[in-house]
């Protein structure tokens, strides 16, 4: 073996190489793995398997050779999850890496349910299981979108259940692995499958119970925050009592079995018809009561006597109105009088203080030709012709002239003038 690097005029032969990494390999010494079996095969005594990371997509083949597996003090099969003693090996010849067990040892029971203690308490914190958050389940799903394995007893269940309930209800399955690493992965993208259907009016994750490390799956914290993340209302149906998952928290309702899970989603169109029916009898009774009861308010109605004759409600009005049409003649009447004595006060006032009233006492207006009324004797010189209005008509006259300023009604007119009576 030589430390000289490899180059293009001196390549390493691939013995070398490989000779290289097994000695770099073994010097890595063992280790203490944990992860979960994915295979597990029995042949000539020695047992080759597959070991699987918990939360990534990495997998290491190991072998069990048959002087250790007989050491070993438990059964293992797959879908268990173990911690294992390895040590890398790599086979020169044909070049391939392989872990060597030296020993095996189911997870305890305890770490496994700290660990889910925790996943719990963290997403409790966060909200995850808050009943304000879940959502109500439709009163009749048209469609049920259900997340099961192939062929399984839960997936008969649930369906069988569910049309002998309501026979028109409708099914979008999807078939996942309910165990072993594929759970995770294919659980979590049905659901997300199913939620993105429009059609999907609810969802059922069922599967048919089982031990506790099988059930583990559905305690991932991928899987169960995908379902938390569902719009779409989800029912649990894993059907394990005693060791519930977080899926069974986080889920919107949660089912004790896929056969629970059918009766609580789907309702008993039987059992709907009855109330339907027991419905319509009560609305129709109730009905009946009240349109008797009305009946017997109108019956009593009609029989008090201010509904026994309708004609007494006319003449009561035409007797109230005969007396309001007397009233109103009366009053009127008195109106019409009180209206004429003042109309004649105020004619016998006006007669008294009118011109004519002066004239009628034996005085007489005088008035030069032009019609301006004669106040002064100085305005009428001898031979002025003066107009005299009398009582009972005009008189013409002429003027003598000033006799005195003490002369009395008619001392500056000439009596020999002509009277023209007026109309």
């Amino acid at each position: 073996m030589t430390d000289a690097p490899p180059t293009l005029e001196a390549p390493w032969p691939v013995a070398l190489l490989s000779n290289k990494i097994r000695g770099y390999i073994e010097r890595l010494g063992t280790a203490w793995v944990e992860g979960e079996l994915t295979q597990w095969g029995l042949s000539g005594g020695n047992v080759y398997g597959k070991l699987k990371d918990l939360t990534e997509d990495a997998t290491v083949s190991f072998t069990v050779w048959s002087s250790v597996r007989a050491r070993l003090t438990s059964d293992f099969k797959q879908g268990d999850r173990v911690i294992a003693l390895i040590k890398p090996n790599y086979w020169v010849k044909g070049g391939s890496l392989t872990m060597q067990v030296y020993d095996l040892r189911h997870v305890g029971l305890g770490d496994l349910l700290e660990r889910l203690e925790r996943l719990r308490r963290q997403l409790a914190s966060e909200g995850l299981f808050d009943a304000s958050r879940k959502k109500r389940l439709p009163f009749l799903p048209h469609c049920i979108g259900l997340v099961t394995g192939k062929d399984s007893d839960a997936e008969k269940d649930v369906i069988r259940n569910a049309q002998l309930r309501w026979p028109a209800v409708n099914f979008r399955v999807i078939h996942a692995a309910v165990q072993g690493d594929r759970t995770v992965s294919e659980v979590t993208a049905a659901i997300r499958r199913l939620d993105a259907d429009p059609e999907v009016d609810v969802i059922i994750v069922a599967r048919g119970g089982g031990d506790f490390q099988n059930l583990l799956g559905f305690s991932d914290e991928r899987l169960v925050r995908a379902a938390a993340a569902c719009a779409t209302p989800l029912v649990s149906a894993i059907g394990h009592e005693n060791d519930r998952p977080l899926l069974d928290d986080v889920a919107d309702l949660r089912a004790s079995t896929p056969t629970d899970a059918a009766k609580r989603v789907v309702p008993d169109v039987t059992d709907e018809l009855n109330r339907v029916h027991q419905a319509r009898a009560r609305l129709s009774s109730r009905l009946t009561g009240i349109l008797h009861h009305e009946v017997d308010r109108i019956g009593q109605l009609r029989t008090r006597p201010v509904l026994s004759d309708g004609r007494w409600i006319v003449n009561t009005r035409a007797e109230d109105l005969t007396r309001y049409v007397a009233r109103g003649t009366e009053l009127s009447a008195r109106v019409v009088e009180s209206a004429g004595s003042v109309i004649a006060d105020l004619r016998s006032h006006l007669r008294a203080l009118s011109p004519q009233g002066t004239l009628d006492r034996g005085y007489a207006i005088v008035q030069l030709p032009d019609g301006h009324v004669l106040r002064d004797p100085g305005q009428a010189p001898a031979g002025t012709g003066l107009v005299l209005t009398l009582a009972e008509g005009t008189l013409a006259a002429a003027s003598t002239g000033m006799a005195s300023t003490g002369a009395g009604p008619g001392d500056a007119v000439d009596a020999e003038s002509t009277v023209s009576r007026s109309k």
